[in-house]
C-alpha cells in the first residue's frame, strides 16, 4: 500500500494516509472537519497534491497544487480565522483613515452674534439672481446722433439701443398694437422708459414691407412720446415733428412683425435709438355677440 498526502478543503492542511483509506472518513488535525479521503493519485510525485472532500459535499475535481488559487494558511491555524483577522484590521484601517468624512457633522454651523465672516453673509445659491448685463449704448455723437437722414444709410444689426433723455436704453420688448409701435425696457408694467410711435391707426398688413422717412421739417409726422424716470418719478414728452424717424418693415411672419429703426430726438439731451427690433402684434379682441 502506497502512501500519499491531500489537502482538507477547509483550511489546506496536508494529510498523509494511504491507498487503503481512499473513501473513508477522516478528521482533519487542524480544523476537525470531517473530509471524504479522496483517491489515491496516479502519480508518485510528492509535489501533486490533491484535495479531500468535505463530509456531505460533492468530490472535488483533483488539480495540481500550483494550479490553485487556493493559499492554504499556516500549518496548524484555522484557515478562516484568518481571512477574518485581516478583514477587520482592513476595515479599522479605513475607519481611521476616513475617520473625519464619516463622522463629520451634518448641520451647518450657527453664526454667532458677532460674527461677521464673509461666508456667514453669503446669499444661498437658490435666492442669487444673475444680474443684467449692462448697456453699452455710447452717447450721442456725430456717428449715431443726426437730424440729417442724408447721412444714415445702414442700419445697426444689433438689437435696437441707445440713450432717451440721457439714460441708458435698450429694447427688451416690442409690441404693435392698434398702429401703435411700442419699444421699451422692461416686459411689464407702465413704459418708464422707451418710445412710443403713433401711425394713426395703421394696421400690420399695411405697415409689412414698407420703408418710412420723416425728417424735420417734414408737415404731416407720426406722434412719438419718449418716456423715462426723472428720479422716482415717471417723466415723458410729446413730438409732433422736428425729429428724424427711418423705420424699415418686414414681412408678416405670424403674429410678428421685423424692422429696423433710426430715430433722433432734437432734445438738448440728443436722444436716440437705433438698431433692430421684433414687435408682437397684439390684435383687437373681436366683439362678444349680442345675447
Amino acid at each position: 500500500m502506497s502512501e500519499f498526502k491531500y489537502a482538507c478543503p477547509v483550511c489546506g492542511q496536508h494529510i498523509k494516509c494511504d491507498s487503503s483509506q481512499a473513501g473513508s472518513q477522516m478528521e482533519c488535525p487542524t480544523c476537525f472537519q470531517k473530509i471524504t479521503v479522496p483517491q489515491a493519485p496516479d502519480t508518485d510525485d510528492p509535489k501533486f497534491i490533491i484535495t479531500g472532500t468535505k463530509k456531505g459535499d460533492r468530490p472535488v475535481p483533483t488539480i495540481p497544487e500550483a494550479a490553485s488559487s487556493f493559499v492554504p494558511a499556516a500549518k496548524g491555524f484555522p484557515g478562516a480565522l484568518v481571512v477574518v483577522i485581516i478583514l477587520i484590521f482592513i476595515g479599522a484601517a479605513i475607519a481611521f483613515v476616513y475617520r473625519g468624512t464619516i463622522f463629520k457633522s451634518k448641520s451647518a454651523p450657527v453664526a454667532t452674534a458677532g460674527d461677521t465672516t464673509e461666508e456667514t453673509n453669503q446669499v444661498p445659491a437658490k435666492t442669487q439672481q444673475t444680474p443684467k448685463p449692462a448697456l453699452v449704448a455710447p452717447p450721442a455723437n456725430d456717428t449715431n446722433w443726426t437730424l440729417s437722414l442724408d447721412s444714415v444709410t445702414n442700419f445697426p444689426d444689433a438689437t435696437a439701443a441707445g440713450r432717451i433723455h440721457g439714460q441708458d436704453f435698450i429694447v427688451e420688448r416690442a409690441v404693435l398694437q392698434n398702429g401703435t409701435l411700442t419699444l421699451r425696457a422692461g416686459t411689464r408694467g407702465p413704459v418708464d422708459l422707451g418710445i412710443i410711435i403713433n401711425f394713426g391707426g395703421a394696421q400690420p398688413e399695411g405697415l409689412a414691407g414698407q420703408s418710412l422717412n420723416i425728417v424735420t421739417n417734414a408737415p404731416m409726422a407720426a406722434r412719438i412720446t419718449m418716456h423715462w424716470q426723472d428720479g422716482d418719478e415717471s417723466a415723458m414728452e410729446d413730438l409732433e415733428g422736428g425729429y428724424a424717424l427711418r423705420l424699415n418693415f418686414g414681412q408678416l411672419s405670424g403674429n410678428r412683425l421685423a424692422g429696423k429703426i433710426y430715430f433722433c430726438a432734437p432734445d438738448e439731451m440728443k436722444s436716440y435709438v437705433a438698431g433692430t427690433f421684433n414687435a408682437q402684434i397684439r390684435r383687437p379682441k373681436p366683439p362678444k355677440p349680442k345675447q
